[in-house]
């Protein structure tokens, strides 16, 4: 029998905490006996929101939270026993293979970059999530670890995101484009033309600038850009598909007639509505670590955070990051 995967949960985190946190770790393992969870966090708070623990759930005891507000600085100097630290610090000791926090995001990157350290040749950490799109899906990265980001970080973001994606998705080489203003040469800031000089160059199948549309009509398996624009481009989607929802709704409760139709296309509806749910799509991974760390929304509920634990296991599984430092090595080396 093969060991367990062992993932740390930061229990404290997020805006939700263990109300959301502990139930979804109880409902995970009921599904997926492969895997055992490890709630990181204020002991009294987590047993008081479910006293008996099933099988292959476990509490690890830390005094202190990591508040939203919290500086990234203050995180890091002043809660040294935070659940978020004890979670990233099980996995830098062995203890746990991945760790899943809904917290601070500031303070997580700042807190996973000390404990774990970066992987040789790789400057600074991306986050990178999937994102639905006309076919499967298309990943996209940094979404808001840099704010401003180099041709020199833009290309290792693609790097890095080819393979996690050629690791996922069993895509031998993925098509990597770069997130821009427009599909011509002459468009674009300095650093997206040098890293698109930089990318041409390189072997990855890199098929130059795509535009956001892009991101969602199947033309491309991984879209690269700086932090403040992946994470506007995230942000949007995520409007768009509850503006959606809502107009949806709003259209079928109209009167008895859209309501009959409602009813008819329940089916369709449905189908659509889980198609561009962002929940099915909630957990990020901090890319570039010497270790696995996912990121979930601040505000996940039960079924978004189980997603994110599910993600940690298919990065543990795939043996993530040891596959990164081998194609940063090939690529990125002197």
């Amino acid at each position: 029998m093969s060991k367990p995967i062992r993932i740390a949960l930061d229990a404290m985190g997020g805006d939700h905490g263990v109300s959301v946190i502990v139930p979804a770790a109880c409902a995970y393992v009921a599904a997926d006996p492969d895997v055992e969870l490890i709630l990181v966090g204020l002991e009294d708070a987590i047993r008081a929101q479910q006293p008996l623990l099933p099988d292959r759930v476990s509490v690890h005891h830390a005094s202190q939270v990591v508040e939203m507000t919290d500086l990234p600085s203050h995180a890091l100097r002043k809660k040294k026993d935070s659940s978020m630290r004890v979670a990233i610090n099980l996995v830098k000791q062995g203890e746990a293979d991945a760790c899943v926090s809904a917290g601070n995001t500031g303070a997580l990157m700042a807190t996973a970059r000390f404990v774990l350290k970066m992987l040789p040749h790789v400057d600074r950490p991306a986050i990178i999530t999937a994102l639905p799109n006309t076919s499967t899906q298309t990943w996209v990265l940094d979404l808001g670890a840099n704010v401003d980001s180099s041709e020199h970080h833009l290309y290792q973001f693609a790097v890095m995101g080819s393979e996690q994606v050629a690791a996922l998705s069993d895509i031998a080489k993925p098509r990597v484009g770069l997130l821009n203003i427009g599909e011509e040469e002459i468009k674009g800031n300095e650093q997206v033309k040098k890293a698109n000089e930089l990318l041409n160059q390189s072997d990855l199948n890199y098929v130059g600038y795509v535009e956001g549309d892009n991101i969602f009509d199947g033309s491309v398996d991984v879209v690269v850009a700086d932090g403040f624009v992946g994470n506007v481009s995230l942000k949007s989607s995520e409007g768009v598909a509850k503006m959606i929802r809502h107009f949806l709704k709003q259209s079928f409760n109209r009167n008895l007639l859209s309501k009959l139709a409602a009813m008819l296309a329940m089916p369709v509806l449905k189908s659509f509505a889980e198609r561009i749910d962002p929940r099915r799509y909630n957990g990020a991974t901090l890319l570039g670590l010497n270790g696995i760390v996912i990121k979930s929304h601040g505000g996940a509920d039960e079924l978004s955070f189980q997603n994110a634990i599910g993600i940690a296991k298919n990065a543990v599984d795939h043996n993530i990051p040891s596959r990164i430092a081998k194609q940063v090595e090939s690529h990125l080396e002197g």
